[in-house]
């Protein structure tokens, strides 16, 4: 599916274990998705993105978030972009190994829009992907882009 409103705007990855970076770039890249991808390894560097959407940077269509990440874990993360204008409003999906309800329940209670438990499988995880892409890259009509001083 292409996202024909926002395919300039970009997905941003925060994951840190390389080997999911590159299956989720398979993953999209065999949808043929519009919408380039961005990765933060870490969660400073997600934080980090803040004063870059700040600066006009453009925002994120969707962020997909990990929970298990260095330097700043991926609820706090979550915590920070919610309490920014500039970010409180792009959409989250948590894409996370962790099944513990103390974190799904953390997890909305931040302000996710989502929460997947990530497939082991890479048939399944296109399946997740295609999911993913199809509802919000293609069918969900996110707000649009913050500008700094709005």
């Amino acid at each position: 599916m292409v996202d024909t409103a926002s395919p300039s705007r970009p997905v941003l990855l925060v994951e840190d274990n390389p080997v999911d970076v590159d299956l989720t770039k398979r993953a999209f890249a065999r949808r043929k998705m519009a919408n380039p991808i961005e990765v933060a390894r870490d969660g400073e560097e997600a934080v980090a993105y803040i004063a870059r959407w700040e600066a006009g940077e453009p925002t994120p269509l969707l962020i997909l978030l990990d929970l298990k990440l260095p330097r700043v874990g991926g609820l706090e993360v979550l915590a920070q972009w919610r309490a920014h204008d500039v970010s409180r409003a792009i959409p989250v999906v948590v894409l996370t190994t962790s099944k513990e309800d103390s974190d799904i329940e953390a997890a909305y209670r931040l302000g996710a829009n989502s929460y997947i438990v990530k497939p082991v499988e890479f048939s399944r995880f296109l399946e997740v992907a295609a999911q993913i892409e199809g509802y919000w890259c293609a069918l969900n009509e996110p707000p649009r882009p913050a500008r700094s001083g709005e």
